[in-house]
C-alpha cells in the first residue's frame, strides 16, 4: 500500500480537487492524506485570534468571508443537485460549528478544534465528489487513530494498531481518504502536529502500516539544490539519503516538514516527493542508500534564528558547566539548532524565542550574555564524513566576503553550517551556489 499526500495548493481550487484524479488511481489500494484548502488554516489561525482577545464580531465577519469562499467552491465542485447539498450541509455544519465557540469560554482547546476544521472539510469534500462521479472511496477520520503522547510524540505503535484494525474492516475497498495535520493528545482532546503537520501524518501512516512508499505532493517538482526563489539555475535532486533529507528540511528545505523524514528512516519507508502541477517530473526519491560519496548535494537557509553568546570565566578547567546551562533550555522545552564553544564562552542558537527572556535571565547567572536577532543558518549538505577533504575550505571560500557569526562542522557526517546576519543571506546562498555547483 502507497501513502500520498497533497498539500493545500493541491486541494485549492476545484479544478485542483477534481484532478487529484489524474494522479490519484482508485484501482490501486492506498491512502490519501489531504491538507486544507490552500488558505483555510491562516483563516482559521485568524479567526481563533479573534476570539482570543474577545473580537466576536471581527471573528464573525471573518467567519463568513471565509464561508463564502467555500460556497463558490461547491458550486464549482458538484455537478448534481445532492452532490451540492451534501457539500452545502459539511460546510453549514463546520462554519456553524466554529461560530457556536463564541459563545464558549474560549481556550486553547477550543483554538485547536478550529484549526482541525480545514483539514475535515477538504477531505469530506473529495469524498463527496468522487461518490458523485461513482468512484468508491473510504473516509477515515484521523481523529480515530491519529495520537500524541503526554510529550507531543506521536504513537507509531499505537496509530499503526488502530489503523490497520479499521484498514481490515474494508478488504474491498482500495481507496481511503484522512486528514493530514490533525490528531488527538493524551487526554483525547483534538490536537495537532503543529503547521506543516500533514507531511508528518503521512510519514506516520507509512511508517505505522509500514508502506511501500510515501508519497510527498507539492507544487515543486522535488527537492532542489538551492532555493530557487533567490537562486537562479537550481536544479531538483533524483536521489537523496534520509539524513541528507533531514538536513535540507530542517535547515529550510521549504517542500518538507522537518519531523517526516524521521518516522520513515526508522521503519526504512521510502518518500518521494512530487509535483502535482508536473506529475510526470520524477521529483526526488529520499531512502536509505541516497548519499553520493565525494560529492556536495545541496544549500538550505534557516530564518528567523536567535544567536546567544555566554561568556563565562567559570567555563576554565570546568566540568557540568555546559549541561546546567543546557537544563536551561530544556526546561523551557527551547531546541538548540548551532552551538561553538571555546575555553571560556559558548555561542548557541535558538529559532524559538517564546521563552527568551526567562532564558536569559537565568543564564546571566553564569556569566555576560550577548543576544542577535534576525540571524540566518545556511547549511551546506553532502559527503563530509571522516575521508572526504577540501569541502568545507569551498563552502568557507565562497563566504569569505561575509562577516559570519557562528560555523559547525564536525557534529555531522552531512552539513557545514554557517551564522550569518539574515541581511546577507540572498549573496550567502548565491556565492555558494556559485562556487560548489
Amino acid at each position: 500500500m502507497k501513502v500520498l499526500k497533497f498539500g493545500g495548493t493541491s486541494v485549492g481550487s476545484a479544478v485542483r480537487i477534481k484532478g487529484l484524479l489524474d494522479i490519484v488511481n482508485p484501482s490501486e489500494r492506498q491512502i490519501v492524506v489531504l491538507s486544507a484548502v490552500a488558505g483555510t488554516t491562516n483563516a482559521l489561525v485568524e479567526i481563533g485570534q479573534a476570539y482570543t482577545v474577545g473580537k466576536k464580531d471581527e471573528a464573525k465577519d471573518l467567519i463568513k468571508k471565509h464561508k463564502d469562499k467555500y460556497e463558490d467552491l461547491i458550486k464549482e465542485l458538484f455537478n448534481t443537485e445532492a452532490g451540492y447539498k451534501n457539500g452545502k450541509e459539511l460546510i453549514d455544519y463546520h462554519f456553524n460549528l466554529i461560530s457556536s465557540l463564541a459563545n464558549e469560554l474560549f481556550t486553547p482547546i477550543e483554538e485547536k478544534i478550529i484549526l482541525a476544521q480545514g483539514e475535515l472539510m477538504s477531505t469530506a469534500l473529495w469524498h463527496f465528489y468522487l461518490n458523485e462521479i461513482g468512484i468508491s472511496s473510504v473516509l477515515l477520520p484521523a481523529l480515530d487513530f491519529m495520537k500524541i503522547d503526554e510529550d507531543n510524540e506521536p504513537m507509531v505503535e499505537y496509530i499503526g494498531e488502530k489503523l490497520s484494525t479499521i484498514l481490515a474492516q474494508h478488504p474491498e475497498n482500495t481507496l481511503f481518504i484522512t486528514q493530514g495535520f490533525i490528531c488527538r493528545n493524551s487526554f483525547g482532546e483534538i490536537d495537532n502536529l503543529r503547521r506543516g503537520g500533514s507531511d508528518y501524518t503521512a510519514s506516520l501512516i507509512g511508517a505505522a502500516i509500514r508502506a511501500d512508499e510515501v508519497q510527498i505532493w507539492t507544487d515543486i517538482d522535488g527537492m532542489h539544490n538551492n532555493d530557487p526563489r533567490v537562486v537562479k539555475g537550481t536544479t531538483p535532486i533524483a536521489h537523496l539519503s534520509f539524513d541528507e533529507a533531514a538536513e535540507l528540511a530542517y535547515f529550510g528545505a521549504k517542500i518538507l516538514h522537518p519531523q517526516s523524514v524521521f518516522p520513515a528512516q526508522k521503519y526504512n519507508v521510502p518518500v518521494r516527493l512530487l509535483n502535482t502541477m508536473e506529475p510526470n517530473a520524477k521529483g526526488t526519491l529520499i531512502s536509505k542508500d541516497g548519499a553520493q560519496k565525494g560529492c556536495i548535494r545541496a544549500i538550505a537557509a534557516k530564518d528567523g534564528i536567535t544567536a546567544i553568546h555566554i561568556h563565562s570565566s567559570r567555563m576554565l578547567l570546568a566540568y557540568g558547566f555546559l549541561r546546567r546551562v543546557f537544563e536551561i533550555f530544556e526546561r523551557y522545552k527551547t531546541p538548540i539548532d548551532m552551538i561553538t564553544t571555546s575555553e571560556v564562552a559558548v555561542s548557541l542558537t535558538i529559532d524559538d524565542t517564546t521563552n527568551l527572556a526567562d532564558i536569559i535571565k537565568e543564564v546571566e547567572d553564569f556569566g555576560s550574555v550577548t543576544v542577535d536577532g534576525d540571524q540566518t543558518i545556511v547549511c551546506v549538505v553532502g559527503d563530509f564524513g571522516l575521508n572526504s577533504h577540501g569541502y568545507a575550505a569551498r563552502v568557507l571560500d565562497a563566504v569569505k566576503h561575509l562577516p559570519v557569526r557562528m560555523i559547525s562542522y564536525g557534529g555531522s557526517d552531512f552539513n557545514v553550517s554557517i551564522l550569518l546576519n539574515s541581511d546577507h543571506k540572498t549573496e550567502a546562498l548565491r556565492s555558494l551556489h556559485n562556487r560548489l555547483f
